[in-house]
């Protein structure tokens, strides 16, 4: 695996094509309109909190692989101030323009009354910097409408409930959701936006 050529969008232009970011369902309305969008630095991953009940082993691998590979060249994937686009040359093919994001996160109000920052975009990366006890840099998102909370509810016992698995058994709950009848509809594309963020790519290169 071969990085061949990198770019990094502005932090203006990634906030920017994430406020275009619509729902799934609803009439597909961009949910991120009147949301206050930011960029927040060195977050300690202990105040984000995970509606995913899994990692899987191989994405992880990916992450450690990909910030090995970029540390050679200077680039903290932890430490991004914007989306840095990449390309991949693997057995004479290249692969390309690859995104990788800070993750998404949403000022979540819970029913209870509590406030979260819920990881809803980069759970390997998170889970990754928490591993190597590293702050990250995130795309932070406030004010969304209460009508359209995230699909699925904040794990209750927290990073204590992740699991690592190699596959996912037939049946397996990912996610607890708000909407079980309904859930799809208020899945944020963020592949609109930023194609192929979402897309699962187990480059699995030699172990670091």
């Amino acid at each position: 695996m071969k990085l061949t050529q990198w770019e990094c969008l502005s932090t203006m232009e990634t906030l920017n094509r994430l406020r275009q970011v619509r729902l799934k369902g609803f009439g597909a309305p961009p949910v991120y309109a009147e949301a206050i969008l930011s960029l927040e630095r060195a977050v300690s991953t202990d105040v984000l909190v995970p509606a995913q009940r899994y990692v899987r082993k191989a994405d992880l691998e990916t992450v450690f692989a990909l910030a090995s590979l970029f540390r050679e060249h200077g680039v903290d994937i932890f430490s991004l101030e914007g989306v840095l686009l990449f390309w991949l040359k693997r057995g004479g093919v290249e692969e390309g323009p690859v995104p990788l994001a800070p993750p998404v996160v949403e000022e979540s109000h819970e029913a209870d009354g509590r406030v979260m920052w819920l990881i809803n975009d980069g759970m390997h990366r998170v889970t990754a910097a928490r591993r190597l006890g590293r702050p990250v840099n995130i795309l932070l998102a406030r004010g969304v409408p209460e009508k359209w909370p995230y699909y699925a509810l904040p794990l209750p016992g927290g990073w204590r409930e992740v699991e690592e698995r190699n596959t996912l058994p037939e049946g397996y709950q990912k996610k607890a959701y708000r909407q079980p009848q309904n859930y799809k509809a208020l899945f944020r594309d963020f592949n609109a936006v930023f194609p192929g963020i979402q897309k699962q790519r187990p480059f699995l290169p030699p172990p670091i």
